[in-house]
């Protein structure tokens, strides 16, 4: 570990060194011979400051020198208000700084990364000793002090990120008035603060705005460069989590500012793409070059569009007093909070007497002082008036510079511990000490603005929100018409757009807000939308402007603003049905074992011995066993237990008539003399026949039970939710009525057969009526069971139940009690004997008496 500690202390070493190497030979080289912009006054502690005073370079593709256009007045003015500020505290009373003066030394970076750097090491170099860049017979692989101990600058964050890189090797506190976010990384810019709010509150801010003015749509206009993609990606990031939609993201080229056959392309390209699309809000995070070129055109197609201005062009006059500029639309525009920079108006009014500025040498070099303090009349040759030139100083960004200077000031008085008199400390001092004091700043300036740094270097102001007022003639009115905290809160002043917040539909026709009981769906292109009512099984969410689903076992109310419980649909125990089918059941049950009882006691009587002796019992207890599943059929179904009420009925009822059809076999092989049905006899095996007809029922059940048994399901409509049983095979299904089916149609035609025959109890006839029936009610159940599932379901399933058995119990079995009850006297072999007599008798034929 302390290796790798060693050799990371060397590489830093080592880059510091070969840094100190390329400003010597900056400074030796270019000292004389550096044509650029630039002002210099000297001081017992040097400040440092990077401004745009120029715009553009003619930088391109190709390598070559560089060379500055588009002398901005406006930045001009700003950078002015850092000297004005030293002046101020180099000459108040009582003095701020005892016994020291505040010097500066100001370069034009031409907004280019380049020149930006160039100036920095020239700042950075230690002009109090010129022999600091001779080499020592003993090397110290380290940056002598440098020249200025703080630095103001630069505006635009691509330039204030290479610098920041720069001056953090000497530890040279950097304070910018206008930077991105990205500055904010301490392990990367250790010594960076800022004045104003970063970018990551101005994209909130712009998000806010457009969620309070209800935008559905949005397009974003970013550049190539670390201002423009750091505040485009963040603002798509935002609008897609607040589920605003974006029309388009257009990134511009760095070199879109150059008026040449390309960039013509690109901006009718983009008035094209800004022309069909239907975004309601176009938010231009960009420089204010790439701006003017966009709306000059913007103006020329009459889009009439509504703007969003970032910070750097939000209040630029130039543009805003570009010609026709109500044209292009409203714009609504962030800036830093805007205040007034005390005395600079008076100090612009003078500062041309006598000057020793350099950059106000230059400026009156561009334009010259007007002749007898005349206005500038003449367009074609224009010139200084100092009175008209303060119209064109701005109220946030110069006042960002002010207190810039303040915090250092400030920084300074703590650190040589001064106070009105004198300061204690006079020794001298390193940038990194200062930039500790800065950190630590806690005041207020002028009693109106408080300034304090949190731990990443930002301060805690926010924005002012602007209006470009262009209703009446010219120039621009700029208003002040609300402000954006960074705690999240949006305040306007009044009710100045209110009708504009209250439309719910746009230009374009597109819904941006529904009624409750509505939702928005696309209609046409990715971010128009037409409303469309909430379904039965959502409620409207007011705070999110779209419908929600309820859980899957609610829905919704009429007003679609609450969701309520789905009722549970079945077969209740409770219901007036259910308890007349548990009644039946019961019966059922009681009747059955009466009739067991009775046969029990009567089962050596002829009667017993004429439906079958012992299988009549069997036969009573598969009824039994059928009327006891009759219960299985009601309350909600919770497993498959509760499903399997079918499957086992099959079982028991075939066993039923499976007794059934052995003493109809019984009963034609008594009986029937005919040669053709002497074939039956072979099958009179009672025992056998029950078993084979049991079998194959029981064969088929167990399969159905084991592979696909029936199951509970729950099946939701709009309000409820019905619980019942589903046959996900019906295969089974089917093979077990149509082999009931057949053992019934089986059955009928043996009986039918018997009713011939010399039969004193009518078992044939009586069995005859209780297949047909049994028939009947299956051939109904199975197709209305097969098509419905309704909540009475399972009530049809138990009454098909109870009515077979019933037919059984009544038809087959109840005359045979009967008989045993209240015509005993039929119930004797003599009684028997004479029945078959006389029916022989009657059809002629001999009876052979034994």
């Amino acid at each position: 570990m302390s290796g790798s500690t060693d050799a990371s202390t060397h590489l830093c070493s080592s880059t510091m060194f070969l840094l100190w190497i390329f400003v010597c030979i900056i400074s030796h080289s270019s000292s004389d011979n550096d044509t650029r912009l630039h002002a210099f006054s000297p001081g017992d502690i040097m400040i440092g400051g990077l401004f745009p005073i120029h715009i553009k370079t003619n930088r391109s593709e190709n390598p070559g020198p560089l060379s500055c256009s588009d002398y901005d007045v406006q930045m001009f003015l700003r950078s002015q208000v850092m000297v004005h500020a030293i002046r101020e505290i180099n000459q108040r009373a009582p003095r701020l700084l005892p016994n020291f003066t505040i010097g500066y030394d100001m370069y034009d970076t031409c907004a280019d990364v380049s020149l930006a750097i160039r100036a920095t090491l020239q700042m950075l170099k230690n002009q109090s000793d010129p022999q600091s860049c001779s080499l020592s017979e003993n090397i110290q692989l380290s940056l002598p002090e440098p020249q200025i101990k703080a630095l103001v600058g630069e505006r635009h964050s691509e330039v204030s990120i290479a610098v920041a890189r720069i001056v953090a090797l000497s530890s040279v506190p950097q304070i910018s008035y206008s930077s991105s976010v990205l500055l904010s990384t301490k392990s990367k810019f250790p010594t960076f603060l800022r004045i104003v709010s970063s970018d990551q509150f101005q994209t909130l801010g712009m998000a806010a705005l457009v969620k309070d003015f209800k935008w559905a749509s949005v397009a974003i206009i970013g550049s190539d460069d670390e201002y423009g993609k750091y505040g485009s990606d963040n603002l798509e990031e935002i609008f897609k989590s607040e589920s605003i939609c974006i029309e388009f993201v257009e990134i511009l080229p760095g070199t879109f500012h150059q008026n040449d056959a390309s960039t013509k392309e690109k901006v009718n390209k983009l008035i094209k793409l800004i022309n069909e699309s239907e975004a309601e809000a176009i938010i231009m995070f960009t420089k204010e070059t790439n701006v003017e070129i966009i709306l000059e055109a913007a103006i020329k197609h009459k889009l009439n569009r509504t703007w969003i201005a970032s910070d750097t062009w939000s209040t630029h006059s130039m543009i805003s007093t570009m010609t026709n500029i109500s044209l292009a639309g409203q714009v609504f525009g962030f800036i830093f909070k805007k205040n007034e920079v005390p005395g600079f108006e008076d100090y612009v009014l003078s500062m041309f007497n006598g000057t020793t500025n350099d950059i106000v040498k230059y400026h009156l070099t561009q334009y010259p002082l007007c002749s007898n303090g005349a206005n500038e009349k003449n367009k074609s040759d224009p010139c200084t008036d100092p009175s008209t030139l303060i119209k064109s100083i701005d109220q946030d960004e110069s006042y960002s510079i002010y207190l810039s200077v303040q915090v250092i000031a400030e920084g300074l008085r703590h650190l040589l511990k001064c106070d009105n008199q004198r300061c204690e400390r006079t020794s001298p001092f390193t940038a990194l000490e200062l930039f500790k004091e800065m950190k630590k700043v806690n005041f207020t300036v002028n009693n109106n603005t408080h300034i304090e740094f949190d731990k990443n270097g930002d301060p805690s102001v926010g924005y002012d929100i602007v209006y470009w007022n262009t209703s009446d003639s010219q120039p621009t009115q700029i208003q002040t018409v609300g402000q954006y905290w960074p705690n999240g809160r949006l305040i306007f002043k009044g009710d100045l757009f209110g009708s504009m917040k209250n439309d719910v539909v746009s230009v374009y026709g597109c819904y941006k807000k529904c009624d409750n009981k509505e939702r928005r769906i696309g209609e046409r292109g990715s971010c128009c939308f037409k409303c469309v009512a909430c379904g039965s099984t959502e409620i409207f969410s007011k705070n999110e402007s779209k419908c929600i689903s309820c859980a899957s076992n609610q829905y919704s109310d009429d007003q679609r603003v609450q969701c309520l419980e789905k009722t549970a649909e079945y077969l209740q125990w409770t219901n007036a049905l259910s308890i007349i089918l548990s009644c039946a059941g019961a019966c059922g049950i009681i009747i059955t074992i009466v009739f067991a009882v009775l046969f029990t006691i009567h089962r050596d009587t002829p009667i017993v011995k004429a439906v079958g002796g012992y299988l009549c019992l069997l036969e009573l207890v598969s009824l039994l066993a059928s009327f006891c599943l009759t219960f299985i059929f009601l309350g909600k179904p919770r497993s498959n237990a509760d499903c399997a009420g079918l499957p086992l009925f099959s079982i028991t009822f075939s066993l039923c008539i499976a007794c059934i059809l052995a003493n109809l076999l019984q009963i034609l092989v008594g009986f029937n003399f005919d040669v053709k049905w002497m074939w039956i006899k072979k099958l009179n095996r009672p025992i056998v026949v029950v078993v084979v007809v049991f079998s194959i029922q029981l064969t088929l059940s167990v399969l159905w039970l084991t592979i696909c048994p029936p199951y509970p399901i729950a099946h939701p409509s709009e309000t409820s939710i019905l619980y019942h049983c589903e046959i996900d095979s019906p295969g089974f299904f089917i093979a077990m009525i149509v082999y009931k089916g057949f053992l019934g149609i089986i059955c009928f035609l043996f009986a039918y057969k018997g009713k011939q025959l010399p039969d004193l109890y009518k078992n044939a006839g009586l069995i005859s009526v209780s297949m047909l029936l049994y028939l009947v009610i299956w051939i109904v159940f199975v197709p209305l069971y097969l098509t419905f599932k309704v909540k009475y379901t399972p009530a049809m399933e138990c009454a098909a139940v109870l009515i077979s058995s019933y037919s059984i119990l009544c038809c087959h079995l109840a005359p045979k009690c009967y008989i045993m009850v209240f015509r005993k006297e039929l119930n004797d072999q003599n009684a028997i004997a004479e029945y078959i007599r006389k029916h022989f008798e009657q059809k002629g034929m001999a009876v052979v008496r034994q």
